[in-house]
């Protein structure tokens, strides 16, 4: 299967799932490229014709703009740009976001206003669809200028066949790959530099990725939330439709439809209650799984628009005969609902381990710390000091990094975005909470075999659920290693079907 870009239809997030899940290969439609193309062959015209300097094209860079550069220097320019500007370090971008990375900067090119050369833009796809995937590291970019730092580390292996890639599972240098494969590096045309590091690329990827690992938290954190419920013998009815229609948040009301039908036909949710309430953890769930299905809804709108748009620079616009520098590089859009996603995510994380320990207090009939007997064995203590120490962690990473900004280029570039710092902490907020849901989901699980034994079953769909997870993850009699439960426990969340 084969996804053509064409810049008349729009790139949804389910369509990158669909693309991800099939393993379906990229390639650009007729349009995309009579319109890259037509926009080189414009930028090539207007170099001829206007004697002025065009930012990016016959000068400079960032506070260099004012330098203009001689014809015969254009190509050597754009390749230094790329050399000059790998200055990534820290961790490595991990394998997924590294081909959306190369699938994004794709798709801004398919638009015909960057002035990409048309065998510049196959490459990238090239590399994408042979899983040709450029080391790339996650720290350096400012998000305002575009994400030069980590989209320099992109290109130059990418383009230029200089740097690192990883290649059939190994890592090696790109020029092994382009022996290999017969390729050349190709030889930049003016702007060509600048519109492959210009860009928000590196940020615009990892909220793709954080999006995706969102939405599927969000459901299973209602499967979770539902599963815990039954086995602390909870209430129902904070989840009745009639109570939320009064505060109809479209999430609320989402969370407790969702609770509604896991728990359909559990004997323990009907049977009778000594407790006239639960602790806000199950009671205001709801409200709380709900507020984060809607963060997730808004944030997925602006990167949607995010990954629609153009957002190199300067901007070429051939239909208008105009090239103009402006700010579509800043990723102001992207910080901000970056760490508003983070914030979000992190809430169902902190929600749950507040489920976990609820469930190893030796309440309504449970056995502390979910074990038969307790003080001979520690049982799931120490997992809900796991869960806490992630939720703690999550927490310290959700001060957000739109509102910092450090000056750089000469103080030309006087207020930027750190969406690049939002964007990998927010990756990691999705993990950690993916974490603490599998904690969640241990406890729960051991708790409902004690209901078990009390003869009581949960629904068909609860119980289905944790017979396949009891495949994966055994009842805990007396003391384990547990943290290779935990794992296969990520791992079940991992794979599952939703």
């Amino acid at each position: 299967m084969t996804y053509h870009f064409n810049p008349e239809e729009k790139l949804t997030l389910a369509k990158i799932q669909e693309i991800i899940d099939n393993k379906m290969t990229l390639a650009l439609s007729d349009e995309a490229k009579r319109r890259i193309e037509k926009c080189r062959a414009y930028l090539n015209h207007k170099m001829e014709s206007q004697k002025e300097p065009i930012y990016g094209v016959t000068t400079g860079f960032g506070s260099l703009c004012n330098i203009s550069i001689s014809k015969e220097q254009l190509s050597q320019l754009q390749k230094n740009l790329v050399m000059s500007h790998a200055c990534g370090v820290g961790d490595e971008v991990p394998a997924e976001v590294v081909r959306l990375m190369l699938l994004l900067k794709a798709q801004n090119f398919c638009f015909g206003y960057s002035g990409a050369q048309l065998q510049t833009v196959q490459r990238l796809i090239d590399c994408y669809n042979d899983d040709v995937l450029p080391v790339v590291y996650q720290q350096g970019s400012l998000g305002a200028s575009g994400d030069l730092c980590p989209l320099a580390n992109l290109m130059l292996p990418a383009i230029l066949g200089m740097g690192d890639v990883y290649w059939h599972g190994r890592r090696c240098d790109a020029q092994e790959v382009y022996q290999a494969k017969g390729w050349q590096p190709i030889e930049l045309q003016s702007k060509e530099g600048l519109a492959l590091l210009n860009g928000t690329q590196f940020m615009s990827s990892y909220a793709v990725w954080s999006l995706l690992k969102a939405q599927r938290l969000s459901k299973q954190a209602d499967m979770v939330l539902s599963l815990s419920l039954d086995a602390f013998d909870g209430r129902i009815e904070p989840f009745y439709e009639a109570l939320h229609m009064v505060r109809p948040h479209q999430g609320q009301l989402e969370t407790a439809a969702a609770v509604r039908c896991w728990l359909d036909g559990s004997e323990l949710i009907k049977r009778h209650k000594e407790h006239v309430q639960d602790p806000y953890s199950f009671r205001c769930a709801p409200q709380v799984h709900g507020a984060a299905k809607d963060t997730i809804r808004y944030v997925a709108s602006v990167v949607e628009t995010e990954i629609n748009s153009t957002t190199d620079n300067p901007i070429v616009l051939p239909d208008e005969d105009m090239v103009i520098s402006g700010g579509h590089f800043h990723g102001e859009p992207l910080a901000m609902v970056l760490d508003f996603l983070a914030i979000a995510v992190a809430e169902l994380g902190a929600i749950s381990e507040r489920r976990t320990y609820q469930l190893i207090d030796a309440k309504r009939g449970l056995p502390s710390f979910l074990v038969a007997k307790p003080g001979l064995n520690s049982g799931f203590m120490i997992p809900q000091y796991a869960a806490a120490a992630i939720a703690s962690q999550s927490k310290q990473l959700c001060t957000p990094c739109s509102v910092d900004s450090i000056p750089s280029s000469q103080n030309q570039e006087d207020l930027v975005s750190m969406g690049g710092n939002a964007a990998t902490k927010t990756y990691r907020v999705c993990e950690n909470t993916e974490r603490i849901l599998a904690i969640e989901l241990f406890n729960a699980a051991q708790a409902l075999d004690f209901r078990h034994q009390e003869g009581l079953k949960s629904s068909p769909a609860i119980e289905k659920m944790v017979a396949d997870y009891r495949q994966k993850v055994n009842f805990v009699d007396i003391d384990q290693i547990m943290y290779k439960h935990i794992h296969a426990s990520v791992s079940f969340l991992q794979t599952m079907s939703m």
